[in-house]
């Protein structure tokens, strides 16, 4: 009798999307429709639940410069039923997990179905449904929020002159709690749920400025807030400030998404400075700056993300 060929469901390979609170149903059958036989058994080989032995895992393997060890993985019992065997498995907590099953016959060998792992990314429940996200740029929600234009021929014409000789002349902005004024109508009115800030740490103000403000996206300290969006009221800092926008968010049932980038930093960066070999230099030993599109973003330079030292910077960081 030519031995089951196990085929699996979900398939192997491929992705699957579930939230906190979910199940996920595998099944195992003989590609041929045959009954189970006599004195054979199906596994299932997975991460799921084992959310703490992988990062345990993972973060064990990076400090000893190891690959990982595989201590996350177990094999779970299917049970019998009239098309083969199955498994209702809960999905009690967030990240990415693998699996796939397997048959053993009664001489203990395994028959695995072909393909690679098929892959379980969990997100946590309160992001199921409901989650329209309101982009705030914050420096556009001062005095002129509302204006059509913001264009002043003869202020710009002064601003210029400013320019040509050397000076950096930086505009007002809008403050982060002008942003918080505006939580009831973008939370309660618009029903956003989810507040995305475009980058809100300093940016450069002198040498490699993009524009009238500098670029968001180029950040000078990545754990700092710009000082643009920071009322001065001597009693508190701009981490307090934010930390301000984060309650009065929180409050409404809101959540914030912060906009970070970590491919590239903005021109004299705290991590330029103290350490330039993080970054990748050009074949004459000057910064590289990204790009796209045939263009290059010049206020940026580029990070070299092959140093150990600087993945546990930026996880410190985060």
């Amino acid at each position: 009798m030519q031995p089951l060929v196990p085929i699996m469901t979900p398939p192997p390979g491929e992705r699957l999307l579930r939230f906190v609170g979910d199940h996920v149903r595998f099944q195992l059958k003989d590609r041929g429709g045959r009954s189970p036989t006599k004195g054979w058994r199906a596994f299932l080989r997975t991460t799921l639940g084992r959310a703490d032995a992988l990062r345990r895992e993972i973060l064990q393997a990076h400090t000893s410069g190891l690959p990982l060890g595989g201590a996350a993985w177990r094999d779970l019992p299917m049970y019998e039923d009239a098309q083969g065997w199955s498994l209702d498995l809960p999905v009690a907590e967030p990240g990415y997990f693998k699996a796939k099953a397997y048959l053993v016959d009664e001489r203990g060998w395994q028959h695995w179905t072909e393909g690679p792992d098929l892959g379980v990314t969990v997100h946590p429940d309160r992001y199921r449904t409901a989650n329209m996200i309101y982009c705030a740029f914050v420096r556009m929600f001062g005095d002129t929020k509302t204006a059509p234009t913001t264009i002043d021929e003869k202020r710009d014409e002064i601003l210029n002159k400013l320019d040509d000789e050397g000076y950096a002349t930086i505009p007002p902005s809008g403050k982060l709690r002008d942003l918080i004024q505006q939580l009831p109508h973008i939370i309660e009115t618009l029903g956003c749920r989810i507040i995305h800030l475009l980058p809100i740490h300093p940016t450069p103000t002198t040498y490699a400025r993009f524009g009238r403000f500098g670029s968001p996206y180029a950040a000078l300290d990545l754990t700092a807030i710009d000082p643009a969006l920071v009322v001065l009221d001597k009693r508190t800092t701009g981490i307090d400030q934010f930390q301000e926008l984060a309650y009065a968010t929180h409050l409404r049932g809101a959540r914030l998404f912060l906009d970070i980038v970590i491919n590239h930093t903005g021109w004299g960066s705290v991590l330029q400075e103290n350490h330039p070999e993080w970054f990748l230099r050009d074949s004459d030993g000057s910064f590289a700056s990204p790009g796209a599109w045939g263009t290059v973003w010049e206020d940026l330079v580029e990070l070299k993300h092959d140093n150990v030292a600087l993945w546990d910077d930026l996880a410190e960081i985060f």
